[in-house]
């Protein structure tokens, strides 16, 4: 198969997708321990320059702007429907750097977008502010895991990280989707991204593998409920390297949502 020219962005279903929209549904059980709910969804491929050598931080800034416009794009048009939608972009694959990035819309709450639900929630009931939003002003006031920041965003290195380089971008004012994110931010979130990864490419000379996933509000019927514990925010996982000859691959929907399960024990 041979995919069209185009420019920009180009978009399509995976074919080895996390979610089926028409999973069925698990058969009937005399007992609570053994029933379950299906989960479906949609999974799509984003692949961002045609040139699959061209990494996001050789990208210039109107083309990395166009990525973040088909981002907001997707999870508006997805969110309409599903519960959850996230973004999540690699720049390495099974054997080689390739641009891209998976869009999944689930029926359901993953366990990473659930824990995040409840802490922010219970966060803004004690303290009376989303989370996030107080701890990008604390993390910005102590500058002492202050990567780099701009008007609008910054990234930390955050005080829980567990992976070697893993940083949190974080916007500064109040957002709870992508969609929502003004002209002059999209500007900027380019800019802060490219001068990021710029400096993960620099750190070892080498064109560095990560996985990054956007965590936005839940979306389908909770766009009718009041979700302003929520604050958005992107995860970079860069996948364990130490240097730049020792790394470990482990990417994809298990780091941002949860483990899959593509076989049942049965099967």
């Amino acid at each position: 198969q041979v995919n069209p020219q185009y420019e920009g962005t180009f978009i399509f279903p995976n074919d080895f997708p996390a979610l089926q929209p028409d999973a069925p549904e698990p058969g009937d059980s005399d007992h609570p321990l053994f029933r379950a709910a299906a989960a479906r969804g949609v999974c799509k491929v984003m692949c961002f320059p045609p040139w699959s050598d061209l990494t996001l931080p050789l990208m210039s800034l109107a083309e990395i702007r166009a990525v973040i416009d088909a981002w907001a794009e997707l999870a508006a048009e997805l969110g309409a429907s599903y519960p959850w939608v996230q973004n999540k972009g690699a720049m390495m694959g099974c054997s080689n750097p390739h641009p891209h990035c998976q869009v999944w819309a689930s029926s359901f709450l993953p366990n990473e977008a659930r824990l995040e639900d409840r802490t922010q929630r219970q966060h803004l009931s004690q303290r009376g502010v989303p989370m996030l939003l107080e701890y990008a002003e604390q993390e910005a006031h102590r500058k002492e895991r202050l990567v780099v920041e701009n008007a609008d965003w910054l990234v930390v290195v955050p005080y829980w990280a567990t992976w070697p380089y893993q940083t949190l971008l974080l916007p500064r004012r109040h957002v709870c989707h992508l969609q929502d994110l003004k002209e002059g931010e999209r500007d900027s979130l380019a800019s802060i991204m490219q001068r990021l990864l710029i400096k993960y490419d620099n750190l070892f000379e080498v064109s560095f593998p990560y996985s990054m996933g956007w965590h936005g509000a839940p979306t389908g019927p909770y766009l009718e409920e009041d979700c302003g514990h929520w604050q958005l925010h992107a995860h970079y996982y860069p996948p364990l390297l130490r240097s730049a000859t020792v790394r470990k691959f482990m990417v994809g929907y298990e780091m941002l949502a949860q483990a899959q399960r593509d076989l049942t024990p049965e099967q």
